[in-house]
């Protein structure tokens, strides 16, 4: 796999060299086991494989070349290149700036952009109709395109689904820059719909055995699908893609479930004529974060805290795999940890911030804690939480010990 350059200040020689020590002894990514961090009276769980993905390392790597490519010139983003805010912060400094947000608002008139310019488009990808306004301005979208090439890989996927008169189902969050966009990709190629859950699938399934009619699906799924969509015809022959960073198993269970839905309709025999087998699109980084995930919390532990962007998608899921467990804390840095007491943390089913206390057990002769992060998060940050943890817990051994009995 490529080595990426990113900037060596994301890096961390601790976190780091753990991950690299892993890669070299499971080449084939085939042992999910966590690594045990053993400090004496604190011991850390740390995920087989979390932090920056291939594309985001891709996507950093191009948007700091641009900025040293390009000194004299106007750098613009379409939006946040990862969901990671030390990231998003570090290139405001370097003097990029954001056109939108998250959401799509504009923060930038396009009409203050020139020729002269040079654009950077996200990790997450963009619309068509935002490309063909790039283009309107003389700009190219292709030297700084840090789109994910698995992102991309979807929407080869939703284009010969399209070719071939087949409905695109996107598994995914339509509000997302990610799901916005290949929305956009897959309704050029043709009818396309956007739905978030299982529950959802099963509405869906009502919809295609005729049992709910135009007006109820138009309820459901506002604003969700194709504009000339027909419900009688464009449903009966679909294939499932997803957002990249949703829980591949959740992807993986829609797509069964509807695979069986057209079974119902068309029988055993037939059903390949009306659903597409696509499960080749789903992200290998984020299924393997998420199987890494599900690999750590087989351990035995008292705690979780993972460390990520708040309005990161596939950090949040890890947190919601980590909460079936343990009690799990989402931070985005160390700077959230006041105390051995007070920890701010973010509650991402209410999108709020909250503070817990006692979140530490005590009087314990041992106490374990899973540490992992999203793919959008510098090594060093999960260093700086591993760092501010072992503060509370005197006379551990050294992490240069604890590192050297890894060899």
């Amino acid at each position: 796999m490529k080595n990426f350059e990113i900037p060596t200040y994301y890096k961390s020689s601790f976190i780091s060299t753990i991950k690299e020590l892993r890669k070299i002894n499971d080449l084939r990514k085939k042992d999910f086991t966590p690594t045990i961090l053993d400090f004496g009276s604190v011991q850390f769980l740390i995920a087989r494989h979390f932090g920056f993905c291939y594309g985001v390392e891709n996507a950093i790597e191009k948007a700091y070349k641009a900025i040293e490519e390009n000194p004299k010139r106007n750098i613009y983003l379409l939006s946040q290149m990862i969901h990671n805010p030390t990231v998003n912060d570090d290139l405001r400094k370097k003097g990029v700036r954001f056109i939108m947000d998250t959401k799509g608002n504009q923060i930038v008139n396009w009409s203050e952009l020139t020729n002269e310019d040079i654009i950077i488009i996200p990790a997450f990808g963009t619309t068509l109709e935002i490309e063909d306004k790039i283009k309107s301005i003389g700009l190219s979208t292709k030297e700084y395109n840090t789109t994910c090439p698995f992102v991309e890989k979807v929407w080869k996927e939703s284009d010969k689904l399209g070719a071939n008169n087949f409905t695109t189902i996107i598994h995914g969050k339509h509000n997302h820059e990610e799901t916005r966009a290949t929305f956009s990709h897959s309704n050029s190629s043709g009818p396309s719909l956007i739905i978030k859950d299982i529950n959802e699938a099963k509405i869906l399934e009502d919809i295609i055995l005729g049992k709910i009619n135009k007006e109820e699906f138009n309820v459901v799924f506002k604003d969700r699908y194709s504009k000339d969509i027909d419900i009688i015809k464009h449903l009966d022959k679909i294939g499932v893609v997803n957002q990249t960073t949703m829980l591949a198993t959740e992807t993986q269970e829609i797509a069964d479930f509807l695979k069986k839905t057209m079974i119902k309709k068309h029988g055993l025999e037939n059903y390949k004529n009306h659903f597409s087998d696509t499960r080749d699109t789903l992200c290998y980084a984020t299924n393997d974060n998420q199987q890494a995930t599900i690999g750590l919390l087989k351990e035995s532990a008292d705690l979780a805290i993972v460390v990520g962007g708040y309005n990161s998608s596939n950090t949040s899921h890890i947190v919601e795999l980590c909460e079936g467990k343990l009690p799990t804390f989402f931070i985005n840095s160390a700077l959230e940890i006041e105390n051995n007491e007070i920890i701010n943390h973010f509650d991402y089913h209410n999108k709020r911030k909250t503070t817990s206390t006692n979140y530490l057990p005590k009087n314990k002769d041992v106490t374990r804690i899973v540490l992992t992060s999203g793919a959008s998060c510098p090594d060093i940050i999960v260093d700086e939480v591993l760092d501010r943890i072992l503060e509370f817990y005197p006379n551990t051994t050294p992490k240069e010990k604890v590192l050297s009995d890894l060899n």
